[in-house]
């Protein structure tokens, strides 16, 4: 004899012509999650459109409209609301019985399906919020990489050739990407760098040795360390200038060569962030770069003897009110406060600073570092209103069907990216569609799919 298995709906309502509950009976899984004592003959004698949300009512209706019209509905999404109090979104399809003998509803639980829907959500947050913690690293590592007053070089490891110079490097060498870094070795040098080099492949980095570059045979402190990248590793080739071997070791070593003073106006005049020295009239004394494109000024002259209070003046955060902090407390960090540059462009920034007497003069100088985090604020604040936006979008659960959804989600994370690329990028489309691994074909479908496009007339394109 053959057995027939009888898998029983989790929900299956028996309804009258106008769509009231006059039966209803729950699979053995959902009584005991659902009813809690509460017994089932609560709905019998109400609307079925009664028990669930307000949205779903209008689902209710046009099922109950469909299976009377046509024989069946379409499967749709409600939030039911059981007897106990307990609401759970549930895909009902409704089916006219023979006659006038009424309606039948049944229904399948989507509990599990909406847990893995905020699963979803959660992780594709997660993701894009590891994404641009990578990218602030590298656009970290690619400042630090420009500012480095040291000669630093990026070859391939299987050709030997310059993939990337930062700008001391073509300043002091004049070396340019795509050149072979091993011509530039002096002959005498050529067995010691590849040896260096495979200490480097190794160990992962060697210590430094002297190597004679260029035409002239300059000698250089050279460092190697491995790195992984695509499409195949490289090294990262550190060179210091070294003049007699005392100061190549000793700068091999990791110390500053006797007789070389430490240069401290350079490495303040390199630094990514703005530094300031005022006295105590809260005059500029020495400002460097960054602080001079902070400011908007066009050297360091045109600062000198102005009052800082002319960029950064506010109320409760002036220069005033930071010379008096530092008085108080000996230092003060990471104020907030807004910089004004002269041509009318404010800045968020961060102020750190402190105060020193000078022992000739016995007058007080006090140095602020100014930071700028505007982009810091704008990435925080765009990560709130995409988080904003997928939350308003998971309260969609059991209204709307699971792919439309996750179609939603994609469509919001990809639109907010594009948006971002678009900002770190400074509008420039090209470098946008390379930071996200798209074609600039694919970055402007996309951009006309989101409406992005008439945004961005201003936009500037790549150059090959």
């Amino acid at each position: 004899m053959t057995r027939v298995a009888v898998i029983q709906p989790d929900i299956t309502l028996t309804l009258d012509w106008e769509g009231v509950i006059r039966d209803a009976s729950l699979s053995e899984t959902m009584q005991a999650e659902t009813m809690q004592g509460a017994p089932m003959t609560a709905w019998f004698g109400r609307r079925w459109m009664d028990t669930v949300g307000e949205v779903g009512s209008l689902q209710v209706r046009r099922m109950v409209e469909d299976a009377r019209s046509s024989g069946v509905s379409a499967y749709l999404q409600v939030t039911q609301r059981f007897p106990s109090g307990l609401e759970l979104p549930v895909e009902y399809t409704t089916v006219r019985l023979g006659g006038q003998a009424g309606l039948i509803a049944v229904g399948k639980n989507l509990q599990a399906v909406a847990e893995l829907q905020s699963r979803l959500v959660a992780a594709q947050q997660a993701r894009e919020q590891d994404y641009w913690k990578l990218r602030e690293i590298e656009t970290r590592s690619r400042l630090l990489f420009d500012a480095s007053s040291e000669a630093v070089l990026v070859i391939a490891a299987s050709t030997l050739r310059i993939v990337e110079a930062n700008p001391a490097a073509i300043r002091e060498l004049g070396l340019a990407p795509g050149w072979n870094f091993a011509d530039e070795v002096a002959p005498r040098d050529r067995t010691a760098f590849r040896d260096v080099l495979l200490r480097a492949r190794e160990q992962g980095r060697a210590p430094g040795v002297m190597m004679h570059l260029g035409a002239e045979a300059t000698p250089w402190l050279l460092r190697a360390s491995l790195m992984a990248r695509n499409p195949g590793p490289v090294f990262l080739i550190q060179l210091t200038p070294a003049t007699t071997q005392g100061q190549v070791q000793a700068l091999a070593d990791g110390q500053a060569p006797r007789g070389v003073p430490m240069r401290g106006d350079a490495l303040l005049e390199e630094m990514p962030d703005g530094f300031v020295v005022i006295d105590a009239q809260g005059t500029v004394r020495r400002a460097n770069r960054a602080f001079l494109d902070l400011a908007q000024a066009g050297s360091e002259a045109s600062v000198l003897g102005e009052p800082l209070d002319r960029w950064l003046a506010q109320p409760g955060m002036d220069a005033a009110v930071l010379m008096q902090t530092v008085a108080q407390h000996g230092e003060v960090r990471l104020l907030p406060a807004t910089l004004t540059g002269s041509l009318g462009t404010e800045t968020e920034v961060e102020v750190s600073g402190a105060a020193i007497r000078q022992a000739a003069e016995g007058a007080r100088m006090t140095g602020f570092i100014i930071r700028d985090i505007g982009r810091r604020m704008l990435a925080s604040g765009e990560a709130a209103a995409l988080r904003a936006a997928l939350g308003a979008l998971a309260n969609d659960v059991g209204r709307v069907p699971l792919p439309a959804m996750v179609r939603s989600t994609a469509a919001l994370v990809e639109r907010a990216c594009i948006e971002r690329a678009l900002r770190l990028a400074g509008n420039n489309r090209t470098a946008a569609a390379d930071a996200l691994g798209l074609s600039r074909q694919s970055l402007y479908a996309k951009l006309e799919r989101y409406g992005l496009s008439e945004d961005r007339e201003g936009s500037t394109e790549g150059h090959p």
